[in-house]
């Protein structure tokens, strides 16, 4: 793991957050910031709860993200695909692309076997489920989508699905549970990732981020 994408919140209630990007050129070597300073985004309407991630979260008496509970999945997890409408990501960009088109579906239905998976469906076999679940076309905030892996292979059906870092939809609108921020930054953001630097990404209120920096290891 050499790229880091950090979000530190104020609290688990926190709806806001600063995110700065960090990298290091090996395991050995120290972590360096990315960016000259940290730039705003925006969380779940309700704040944080732990997230299904890399690490199994401690004991802390915070409640576990479910399903429509309009927070964010806190924890450390890794990056899935990039989606857009567009026929090409942002100029620059090596992360693996998927354009989205009309059979595309990303399932949010606990008692759906795709639970929590993008699928495109067979245009000659469309399921009924599909109109619910299919993804939504010419949205401004999902321009870009990019995957964050919360509660993946497997996924446990109930605690929350399709999370992602996608556009903000205003300076003071928080999200259903993705990290939402301005489309420049999401665009520098989508230039950056490597995927031959195992990118992960850490949403933490600041107070547990210092707790579990160290064990975590973390920049």
């Amino acid at each position: 793991m050499r790229q880091v994408i950090v979000a530190r919140a104020a609290t688990w209630n926190s709806n806001t957050a600063s995110l700065q990007c960090y990298q290091r050129a090996s395991a050995r070597d120290p972590w360096q910031p990315v960016f000259a300073k940290p730039f705003p985004v925006l969380l779940g309407k309700k704040g944080l709860a732990w997230g299904r991630g890399v690490f199994t979260p401690p004991q802390n008496g915070v409640q576990p993200k479910v399903e429509k509970d309009w927070r964010a999945p806190a924890g450390v997890f890794q990056l899935g695909l990039l989606f857009g409408y567009a026929a090409q990501p942002p100029g620059g960009s090596r992360w693996p692309y998927h354009q989205v088109g009309d059979l595309d579906a990303y399932v949010d239905d606990p008692q759906n076997p795709y639970y929590n998976q993008h699928v495109r469906v067979d245009p000659n076999r469309i399921p009924p489920w599909f109109e619910k679940q299919k993804m939504r076309l010419g949205d401004a905030a999902y321009k870009w989508m990019l995957e964050i892996r919360h509660n993946q292979k497997p996924a446990a059906p109930g605690y929350g699905s399709a999370i992602f870092f996608h556009v903000r939809r205003g300076v003071d609108k928080p999200s259903a549970g993705c990290t939402t921020m301005a489309v420049e930054n999401l665009e520098r953001l989508i230039r950056w990732v490597d995927p031959s630097a195992s990118p992960h990404y850490v949403l933490l209120p600041t107070a547990d981020y210092d707790y579990l920096r160290a064990s975590w290891r973390l920049p």
